[in-house]
């Protein structure tokens, strides 16, 4: 990617469809303004897990919401609040299912990675073996040579020419996660957008734009994303070895635009504002990178993007002393697990001395992030690149300071700096 690169990408259009507040995020309560931690530390302390979704249990929070667990049907809906129930779950996912049929034979039939979210058994190892390669720590390099590094160092470039002010929320962090996923693919920078765009209005598009790229690559494989998995074989359930199929590779592509190009920004956004809205954290982070990870864990811990996942119990059992039929689906609020004063001393404070403790801001047990490390490092290169490149990077003094917005997808509303040009 040359350095002018990104300048294909219209400013407007990255506002538009990364805009928690309109758009698809609108479902997922993205407009919602309140600080729902002081309500969720309030139900986490009278008792670890209550009946109901935690959009109703929310204060402030009207009308409904849509997210991992909340459009399928249910006899009884429950919430877990404490990291203790949290941890329970995670570790059981025989009782505790990533969907209602995880284990059934109704995925076996499909053969479908959009479903690797909720496949369970041995069928979602056997998957997240295939691919995993490809997002161990030692392959984070892999990803910033071929495509973060060049992403950072133009959107960088563009700053530069704002004369001494910027918003970074959506004009800096939501460019880097989707242009890296789109350029692992093979996607030319000037049709990211639109595939993101695509995304959630029209699946079919996107595959239609990777079917050549597949087909290429399945012809002449490159250094890139598209042409491990064209490479990768499956061993499938009664030990047969198969090459991924075009609907297989789809799938996952489609999974990892999802996944990759929506938490990675909003988490960089979350830990940016952050940052500049604590400027002695700021300036420890300036002065000694090595502190950049404990502000990222930190961020990730005190902010999750994403404060709920779900899971389905397949069998009538107990969480913390509730009773839980088949059936029903617990809703993880990873927000309140995450802040659990019997884990965290001081948890509702933003602290990047605090000593690293894993938290469930990626998730956790056999679903855990499989992109968590990519995620780090590009929100390591982009954060750090800002800090090297932006004198005094700061608040910008005439503009209103980041906040936080939403419900099941968190993230800074807009982050606007200032720095010596």
């Amino acid at each position: 990617m040359s350095t002018g690169s990104t300048h294909l990408l219209d400013p407007d259009r990255v506002r538009e469809l990364f805009d928690l507040r309109g758009g698809a995020f609108a479902y997922t309560g993205g407009g919602f303004e309140g600080d729902p931690y002081p309500c969720w530390a309030r139900l986490r302390e009278s008792g670890p897990v209550h009946e109901g979704t935690v959009h109703e249990l929310t204060d402030g929070f009207e009308g409904d919401a849509f997210w991992h667990g909340l459009t399928e049907p249910a006899t009884n809906h429950f919430s877990a609040f404490s990291y203790g129930a949290l941890d329970t779950v995670y570790r059981n996912d025989k009782v505790f299912a990533s969907s209602p049929g995880a284990t059934g034979p109704d995925l076996e039939q499909h053969g479908a990675l959009n479903s690797m979210l909720t496949m369970g058994g041995d069928r979602h190892r056997r998957y997240r073996t295939l691919v995993q390669p490809s997002f161990v720590p030692a392959k984070a390099k892999w990803w910033v040579d071929n495509w973060v590094q060049d992403t950072v160092d133009a959107l960088v470039d563009n700053i530069l020419e704002q004369g001494g002010r910027a918003e970074l929320n959506v004009d800096f962090c939501a460019a880097i996660p989707v242009l890296t996923i789109t350029s692992s693919f093979g996607i030319p920078v000037e049709q990211s957008l639109e595939i993101r765009a695509e995304l959630f209005a029209n699946a079919n598009a996107v595959t239609e734009a990777l079917a050549p790229i597949i087909k290429a690559r399945r012809e002449q494989p490159q250094d890139d994303l598209i042409s491990v998995l064209c490479g990768a074989e499956v061993k499938d359930a009664d030990g047969t070895t198969h090459r991924m199929t075009d609907d297989e590779i789809n799938s996952f592509s489609m999974l990892l635009l999802t996944a990759g190009s929506g938490t990675t920004w909003k988490q960089m956004g979350i830990t940016l504002a952050a940052l500049v809205n604590h400027p002695g954290a700021l300036a420890a982070v300036r002065d000694d990178r090595a502190l950049l990870r404990n502000a990222i864990e930190e961020s990730v811990r005190w902010q999750p993007t994403d404060p709920m996942f779900s899971r389905w119990v397949t069998e009538d059992t107990e969480l913390e002393g509730v009773h839980l039929p088949k059936g029903s689906v617990v809703h993880l609020c990873i927000g309140a697990a995450n802040r659990d004063p019997a884990r965290w001393d001081d948890p509702d404070t933003f602290d990047i001395t605090r000593a690293l403790k894993p938290s469930f801001g990626f998730g956790g047990g056999p679903h855990v992030c499989l992109g968590m490390h990519v995620a780090r490092a590009e929100m390591v290169t982009g954060i750090n690149a800002l800090l090297d490149r932006l004198p005094d990077l700061r608040l910008d003094p005439d503009r209103e300071p980041p906040r936080f917005i939403g419900l099941y997808e968190r993230g800074a509303n807009e982050i606007h700096v200032a720095f010596d040009a």
